[in-house]
């Protein structure tokens, strides 16, 4: 997928599309050094990367304060701060990432898109209790760890949206093992088995 025609897909506009071409040299100059995407991703940074994380941002609306974990390159959350510039503008966006190189990555690539952003350079366990509205993670673990990092950091009434490839279902049914949950799911447009779960009311059995 082309710049231009993720722009029609998904309704970005020319101003972040822009961000957007900037926050793509920005990874390619840091790839080599850090290897913030496989190199046979790389290629397809459009739709398996940006896309896919611009279609997380699409699930919710007007969030005061969204938190990504576990942020890498910035997958989902840094893409969200990105598209928030224009759609969100008051929303606040905390990146959480343990990796100190992958951290430089995440604030340098910030600055040069000029989008605010707060990055935690610490465990996600570690982390102060963050009562976010949206809690998001993409390719970081099993549903089962991944909702309890929910527990900790989601508000009461947030909601997690957890990215999931074509086995979504069994980690959802071991998942409920150990946790109560409402889910809904929303195809994804960019993968025909995967889906982003949509979860709120995450509690231990």
């Amino acid at each position: 997928m082309s710049g231009n025609q993720l722009l029609e897909r998904l309704h970005v506009s020319r101003e972040t599309l822009e961000r957007l071409e900037i926050f793509e040299s920005v990874i390619r100059k840091w790839n080599p050094t850090i290897n913030l995407v496989s190199k046979s991703s790389l290629d397809q940074l459009w739709t398996r990367h940006i896309a896919d994380s611009i279609q997380v941002f699409r699930c919710t609306s007007s969030p005061q304060h969204w938190v990504d974990i576990g942020s890498g390159g910035g997958f989902p959350g840094l893409i969200v701060a990105l598209m928030a510039v224009e759609e969100a503008p008051d929303m606040k966006v905390t990146l959480i990432e343990s990796d100190q190189r992958k951290s430089a990555f995440l604030r340098n690539a910030a600055r040069e898109c000029g989008v605010p952003i707060s990055v935690l350079s610490k465990r996600i366990e570690h982390v102060d209790r963050q009562s976010a509205d949206v809690l998001s993670a993409r390719a970081l673990a099993d549903l089962s760890d991944l909702l309890g990092f929910a527990e900790r950091h989601l508000a009461e009434d947030g909601v997690a949206l957890f990215p999931k490839g074509g086995s979504w279902k069994k980690e959802v049914d071991n998942a409920r093992q150990q946790w109560r949950f409402a889910l809904e799911t929303a195809k994804s447009l960019t993968e025909p088995e995967a889906v982003i779960l949509k979860i709120r009311g995450v509690e231990r059995v």
